[in-house]
């Protein structure tokens, strides 16, 4: 692969990585208070959607943002409602969550737009194309400046999740929810405030990378178009340990893989010949399992992860 090539896949793979980063960014957040997210997936999809329908409805990629933003917020609350104030299952809450944005996106779709689901295609303003323009420039500075609004949003949120985390008494009192929510209670601090503030903050993070993949990495929304995203992100948060940082280099990692997969399909592999397509595209999953498999046992979550708290009296 020649310069312009490792250009192109480096590109592909800062793209397929934002996605990641804003979910598992997201699972960083309710996790780190105490509740356990599957429903990344879900939230991911239905900010997609929204995003895509309020982009051409409106004409304006920014909107479909807010729209993207909001769909994956009260999806968030619902999950929440379900796990903080009902002290329901947060596995099987997640779960719903993800089949009730596959079933709401592929139904209301289809009822708006009669194309099987899919928004019509966005074009101009519609989307998030490049912030600025440096399509007269050389191929690195278009790969570093060329990127949409959002990709400098989620690279941003990086810095900012960890100084929040790790610096500010909201982070400490979020981290210590998701350790020993008793002692925080003790404290009259509530707990239930601050697993909400999380939820939310979650959902914020879900509907901006949920945006970028129905305005940006593509012209519209189609079923499905997730492909599991959601669940990739979790893997990276427990590959990240729970650690900002560590989850841009996870989520970097996948994207890389990803985008890997893609520039490896119709090409000859010395001494393998031409892979097949599906085992090509089988690579960013394959490699969740094996990197699973060998750092899990090593990975402890917060404390407090998964268990309603139920106030003493």
């Amino acid at each position: 692969m020649d310069a312009m090539g490792l250009l192109a896949l480096g590109e592909s793979t800062l793209r397929l990585t934002i996605p990641l980063l804003c979910a598992c960014l997201a699972g960083l957040w309710s996790e780190r208070s105490g509740v356990i997210d599957i429903g990344l997936e879900g939230k991911l999809l239905i900010a997609a959607f929204a995003a895509a329908a309020a982009s051409y409805a409106t004409g304006s990629a920014y909107w479909g943002l807010l729209a993207g933003i909001g769909a994956s917020t009260l999806f968030a609350l619902v999950h929440g409602f379900a796990s903080i104030s009902q002290r329901g299952n947060q596995i099987v809450s997640g779960v719903a969550i993800n089949m009730l944005a596959a079933g709401l996106t592929a139904v209301i779709g289809n009822a708006w737009y009669g194309q099987g689901g899919r928004t019509p295609p966005l074009e101009g303003d519609q989307r998030f194309l490049a912030l600025f323009d440096v399509s007269d420039q050389s191929r690195i500075v278009q790969v570093l400046f060329g990127q949409s609004f959002l990709v400098y949003l989620a690279l941003l949120l990086v810095p900012l999740t960890w100084y929040v985390l790790a610096k500010t008494r909201f982070g400490l009192r979020l981290r210590a929810v998701g350790e020993k929510p008793a002692a925080v209670d003790t404290a009259g601090i509530s707990v239930t405030g601050l697993r909400y503030s999380a939820v939310i903050i979650a959902g914020v993070f879900c509907g901006i990378g949920g945006a970028f993949i129905g305005t940006a990495l593509s012209a519209g929304f189609l079923p499905g178009m997730t492909a599991g995203k959601g669940f990739i992100a979790l893997a990276a948060l427990i590959f990240a340990k729970w650690r900002a940082w560590p989850a841009l280099g996870a989520c970097l990692l996948f994207g890389f893989l990803e985008a890997l997969s893609i520039r490896l399909q119709g090409v000859d592999i010395p001494g393998l010949g031409e892979m097949p397509v599906q085992a090509i595209q089988a690579l960013p999953y394959a490699m969740t399992v094996i990197l699973l498999a060998g750092f899990v046992g090593r990975a402890i979550p917060p404390r407090a992860a998964g268990q309603p708290y139920v106030k003493e009296r």
